[in-house]
């Protein structure tokens, strides 16, 4: 399981991971988005983040329950109390990226709704929130600042097989 903030690689760790162990990649934002039938930013606009996040808490507990591959949560996804617990005992990866990173891998036009105002403080308070949790759900931590996927993917693999 890959968790971090937006930017820090999730989704092309995950597909690269799932390529080198042969197994199925699954992202929990995609499967919101096929729930709702509309984009994460559209679901936050028309529906508000407490819809989003409901969908998101059964998207987690779902994909966890059927999916034996490599999954990468949405970067909230780890402050539900409920899917903290679920991934505990897991093999939880934390993608730590710094915020010049995350800023220019995300871009700042890009549509991500909680990054709408103000994105680049938006982006570093979300990142200061959330990092306590991703430490502590992470077996492994792994800094992606100015690191090829290539080189983020062998730390990896060596990391969880040791």
């Amino acid at each position: 399981m890959l968790i971090g903030p937006p930017g820090s690689g999730k989704t092309t760790l995950g597909r690269l991971l799932a390529a080198r162990f042969g197994v199925a990649f699954r992202d929990t934002d995609a499967d919101v988005e096929a729930v709702a039938g509309k984009p994460v930013s559209d679901i936050f606009v028309e529906d508000g983040e407490e819809r989003f996040r409901e969908l998101e808490r059964e998207a987690v507990r779902r994909a966890l329950a059927e999916h034996d591959g490599v999954l990468s949560l949405g970067g909230g996804a780890v402050l539900d109390e409920g899917t903290q617990a679920l991934l505990a005992g897991q093999p939880v990866v934390y993608l730590q990226v710094g915020l010049a990173d995350a800023v220019q891998r995300v871009g700042l036009a890009s549509a991500r709704p909680l990054l709408v105002l103000n994105p680049r403080s938006r982006l570093k308070k979300l990142m200061e929130e959330r990092r306590p949790i991703y430490e502590r759900l992470a077996v492994l931590t792994v800094v992606t600042d100015q690191r090829p996927p290539e080189e983020l993917a062998d730390e990896i693999v060596k990391g969880l097989a040791s």
